[in-house]
């Protein structure tokens, strides 16, 4: 489907087996902030392609699902990006190279990929089964590995699969020692740093505020044909906006508290969800002081339709951007939306119609 520059849905013809032909394009796979599970969206996730490279930042339920329903190709997959260790963001990342291993054609991918999240956050587990330090990215991967060893065995003993682990490369993320970042110290101001480096784009990182998440990251991936920043869960901070600055496209977390106030939830919870996230009604501020070209709302909370309509959510980000006279387009997020990313010029937004079930 196609967008308005306010996000209005409108329809489009069916989808291509492939989302675009874009040098650069974004797919949201998941919009819903926070891990309970709704019907009505899937856990947060996005891909970005680059040159025919996917490349998946955050992984929550549901994402290898939406991956392939976005007419995504596994074997064009290059590399998972984790922006923090939430369950909503994770719960589907070892699913990726589990389900892969050994799947022929469109099903899998052959070449290892580059994975990169949190460093350990250097505090205690407080989970009776997993007594010691709270596991990094790496050490996530090996308890993972160890976890679902029983199935790539079997398959493996049969001579029908392989192992997932030999189709991953995955690199712990830590601030510069310069920062003096720390879990009692989570977002500094900083500079962005830079994670990694090929020969399609540049990815940077800075340290984000999210409560007691450390580290918990926003990552900004700059292209030849564009540049798109993703800002995992963030409360507002210039840690964000400096990594964001001139960006062709920003994705940001949205938060609605009136909607949040009406799930009858304690006001203890409530008042951690909003120190720890972004009111929607910032957002155009945040834009505007990036001086971003295009603003997506995602990682929506409440997610659910039937508690924050899309018309709502709407009004709400026109708002934000009306308030502080963002003059980009601002778009809502939905599951499946496309958005193909040319750098300063036009863009075009479509969403893919799920398959029927």
């Amino acid at each position: 489907m196609a967008a308005t520059q306010w996000g209005a849905v409108q329809p489009a013809a069916a989808a291509p087996s492939r989302p675009s032909d874009a040098r650069l394009s974004l797919t949201l796979l998941g919009t819903n902030g926070g891990p309970p599970p709704l019907a009505a969206r899937y856990g947060i996730s996005s891909a970005l392609v680059v040159d025919g490279r996917t490349y998946v930042v955050d992984c929550g339920r549901g994402a290898v699902s939406q991956y392939m329903r976005a007419g995504l190709s596994m074997p064009s997959l290059s590399g998972i990006f984790l922006t923090h260790l939430h369950a909503d963001h994770v719960v589907d990342y070892y699913a990726f190279p589990m389900l892969a291993a050994g799947a022929s054609g469109e099903a899998g991918f052959r070449a290892p990929i580059d994975v990169y999240g949190p460093g350990p956050a250097g505090i205690a587990s407080t989970v009776a089964l997993a007594p010691g330090p709270v596991a990094g990215t790496v050490e996530m991967m090996e308890l993972a590995a160890r976890a679902f060893a029983a199935s790539p065995s079997f398959f493996m003993s049969e001579h029908t699969g392989s192992d997932p682990t030999a189709l991953l490369r995955v690199h712990d993320v830590l601030p510069p020692s310069s920062t003096g970042a720390s879990a009692a110290n989570t977002a500094p101001d900083m500079a962005p740093f830079t994670v990694m480096e090929n020969d399609a784009m540049k990815v940077t990182a800075v340290l984000v505020l999210h409560g007691a998440v450390f580290p918990a990251y926003a990552y900004r991936f700059d292209t030849d044909h564009g540049s798109v920043v993703f800002s995992g869960d963030a409360a507002p901070n210039p840690n964000l906006i400096r990594l964001a600055r001139h960006v062709d496209v920003l994705v940001h977390e949205a938060l609605h508290p009136e909607g949040l106030a009406s799930l009858g939830l304690p006001q203890t919870l409530i008042d951690h969800i909003l120190a720890t996230h972004t009111d929607v009604a910032e957002l155009g501020r945040i834009a505007a002081e990036a001086d971003a070209r295009t603003l997506v709302a995602t990682h929506l909370g409440p997610g659910d339709p039937l508690v924050v309509t899309e018309g709502t959510w709407r009004r709400l980000l026109k708002d934000s951007a009306r308030r502080v006279h963002f003059t980009g387009s601002a778009v809502v997020g939905a599951d499946l939306l496309h958005i193909s990313v040319r750098s300063g010029g036009r863009r075009t937004w479509r969403r893919y119609a799920q398959p029927s079930s």
